[in-house]
């Protein structure tokens, strides 16, 4: 198993530099991926690269596309230099950097499972963003037909990139807050095994987020449509694969 991990940034420059200074104690390569950041977080990531260039690849995207994007030009990358899994975290200082050793343990010991974290907040929290991502894992649960992802939205995951080539090399997923929910329902339909760790999460370390109501919400429920059109065709073989289980 060769594991890297990717960063997606948009102008989190007051926390890039807390966040890698966390990840490099484990370390492991890591692919920071500038997603069309202000001169100023583009600057300070060109920096962090230049000081760590035995550990931190920096993959500089033209425009911003969204965090979806940012993430599967992350893969592409991490295929094209040889790994075969990827640790995506975000790049807010949100995570609890502590249970990283956890995602990593648990995805070499499962290396055909996508491992996802599993939120415990704390106070931090925006009550209106708890209530609509409990919503969204009511839609996951129905367009799985499972209980298998416990969240689907969380950052902090880890993926066995052979299945997420399979899967993007043929199917258009989400670009934007949409994407950490496609992929995981896309990936389960695909037959992957699914593994959630609780992991306490803080909203954020710089008072940063690039969550809009309207945009997001908007995209957000048309993927739930989507997935759920999809869902209807697979029903009979999530429903064998259910049972199995």
């Amino acid at each position: 198993m060769k594991i890297c991990i990717i960063v997606p940034v948009y102008n989190h420059e007051e926390a890039i530099p807390y966040v890698m200074a966390k990840l490099k104690t484990y370390g492991i390569p890591c692919l920071l991926v500038n997603d069309g950041s202000s001169a100023v977080c583009s600057k300070v990531l060109t920096e962090c690269a230049l000081l760590n260039p035995e550990w931190i690849n920096l993959f500089n995207r033209p425009e911003n596309g969204g965090k979806g994007a940012a993430v599967l030009d992350g893969f592409k990358e991490a295929l094209r230099l040889g790994f075969t899994h990827a640790l995506q975290i975000d790049a807010d200082g949100q995570h609890d950097f502590n249970d990283i050793s956890k995602f990593l343990e648990t995805s070499r010991l499962n290396p055909n499972a996508m491992i996802l974290g599993n939120p415990i907040f704390d106070k931090t929290v925006p009550k209106g963003r708890l209530y609509g991502r409990k919503l969204t894992n009511l839609w996951i649960w129905i367009n799985t037909l499972s209980f298998a992802i416990a969240d689907g939205m969380c950052g902090l995951r880890s993926y066995p990139l052979a299945a997420v080539e399979r899967l993007i090399s043929t199917t258009p997923i989400g670009k934007r807050m949409d994407f950490d929910i496609d992929i995981v329902v896309r990936l389960y339909w695909q037959g992957l095994k699914v593994i959630n760790i609780p992991t306490a999460v803080k909203y954020p370390y710089d008072g940063v987020s690039h969550f809009k109501l309207w945009r997001d919400n908007l995209l957000i429920s048309r993927i739930h449509a989507r997935l759920f059109l999809g869902m209807l065709i697979r029903i009979p073989q999530l429903l064998i694969r259910n049972r199995r289980s």
